[in-house]
Parts: structure tokens; sequence; C-alpha cells
């Protein structure tokens, strides 16, 4: 390594850096290397004490919220949800709803009750989750919103999403 000595032109002070040449450019890339260099007083890099990270225990650190993905059917790109990894599946499929109609994402939602859809990993993925599953234990951040099945809505529903045009069939007559 070759010693650089050069004034800094803003306060006229002298500093002294290592610049390492061409031949010892190698050795930082060997990470033990590169670590002792960094730990040594005026190395390469230096932290101030202030942003050094204070060393925790693994036990008092846990996450606080999660950004999870949730593609709706039809939509072009997923609606991001931040949440709580408390909250349950149900609780997510009624926040990325309020967040689709709130954004006025296309195409609009005929339904905006929760009871109406189901949470799916993906659009490929015929089992849904349950709504009372914790976010946590779910093991994936990207998910695929979906229309219920009609066979398992009220009686009333059925009928409607088999034959929307009823409603418009009773103004004609």
């Amino acid at each position: 390594m070759s010693i650089m000595t050069s004034k800094s032109p803003a306060k006229g002070l002298r500093c002294d850096g290592l610049v390492p040449s061409n031949h010892d450019r190698s050795s930082l890339t060997h990470p033990e290397r590169h670590s002792q260099l960094v730990r040594q007083r005026g190395g390469l890099i230096s932290v101030p004490r202030k942003l050094k990270p204070t060393p925790t225990s693994g036990a008092s650190r846990r996450l606080t919220k999660l950004l999870l993905n949730v593609t709706v059917q039809h939509s072009f790109g997923p609606v991001q949800v931040v949440t709580s990894p408390e909250n349950t599946v149900g609780d997510l499929i009624k926040e990325a709803l309020a967040i689709y109609v709130k954004e006025k994402r296309r195409p609009l939602v005929k339904q905006t009750n929760p009871e109406y859809y189901e949470l799916h990993y993906s659009q490929f993925s015929l089992e849904s989750l349950k709504t009372g599953e914790k976010l946590i234990n779910l093991g994936s951040r990207n998910f695929f919103l979906c229309h219920k099945p009609a066979k398992f809505l009220n009686s009333s529903t059925y009928d409607e999403a088999l034959f929307p045009f009823t409603k418009f069939m009773d103004v004609l007559l």
C-alpha cells in the first residue's frame, strides 16, 4: 500500500490515508483481511460511535410490522399492505380491500365485504388460507385475493352470482 498525504482544500488540514495499490486491491476481497482494515484505527471505513450497532439479544428483537403484497383478481399489480404480524388472514383481506378501494384501482370491485373473498398463496393455488390463521405463521409475503366460489355464499347471493341479470329482468317486467 502506498501512503497518500494531502491538504484538505476546505480547512487546510493534512489528511493521511491509505490507498491500496493495484497489487493490494485483491487482498480487499478477502473478508478477514477487509475486516482487519475496517477495525484498525484510521482504516478504510470509519463508523462514528453513535452509528455503531449496539449488541442486543435476539430475544428482545421482534417483528413489529410486515410488508405484504396482495394481488387482487384481474388487477394489474399488487396492493402493498403494512400490517402487524399478529393480525389474521381475515384482517389482511379487509385491509387489502380497503386499500384497493381507496386507491381507486381498476377494475372496480363490486363487493367490499371481506366475507365474499378468500386469500390464496398464488393464483394457481386451489386451497384458500383459513381466515383465522396468523400472518406470521404463513411463511410468505405474497398473496392472491379472489372471489369465493358461489357455492360457499348464502343462497340469495348464490342466485345473484349465477344470474346477475335477474335484477335487470325485474325492471323489464
